[in-house]
């Protein structure tokens, strides 16, 4: 049997497990991985936060965002493809949905690339699409990929 997935807020000291899932999460063909630098920025911002989910002591996920004013951005999201299936990606959008209306959030956003199949994720947890950037990603593979802008209202069901 295995241990409940609990999420809390990550430390510093968390990075390595971070960037373990960063690692097994983020194919490097589309050059979406933050770095460790890129993600210790944000331990030192009082508007963001990274969760990070685990199963006992294994990472399997986490989520990076940030507040400002009534707005909310998720940066980044990961699941270990391990855990994929299982309702970790979900719970964690809940959790910084949850995070950030505490701080004042009423607005929420996010961007990925167009061919993402995290979409279906998204909009299953009630964001729809509200902007786009033509040509924005350049991956790694050589193809450049349009950016989706996507965006839940507080209020929305």
């Amino acid at each position: 049997m295995s241990d409940p997935i609990h999420f809390a807020t990550a430390r510093v000291s968390d990075i390595g497990a971070v960037m373990d899932v960063m690692e097994a999460a983020f194919d490097p063909a589309y050059g979406e991985a933050w770095s460790a630098a890129q993600l210790l920025t944000l331990f030192a911002l009082p508007s963001a936060r990274v969760c990070l989910a685990r199963e006992g002591d294994r990472p399997c996920g986490f989520s990076a965002a940030r507040v400002a004013g009534p707005e909310s951005e998720l940066l980044l999201l990961a699941v270990n493809p391990l855990w994929r299936g299982r309702g970790v990606g979900r719970r964690l959008i809940d959790d910084w949905q949850a995070w950030a209306a505490r701080e004042g959030a009423e607005d929420y956003f996010l961007e990925m690339r167009a061919d993402n199949s995290a979409a279906r994720l998204y909009r299953e947890a009630g964001f729809s699409e509200c902007g786009r950037r033509p040509a924005y990603y350049r991956g790694g593979d050589g193809v450049i990929r349009d950016a989706i802008t996507m965006r839940r209202s507080a209020n929305a069901s």
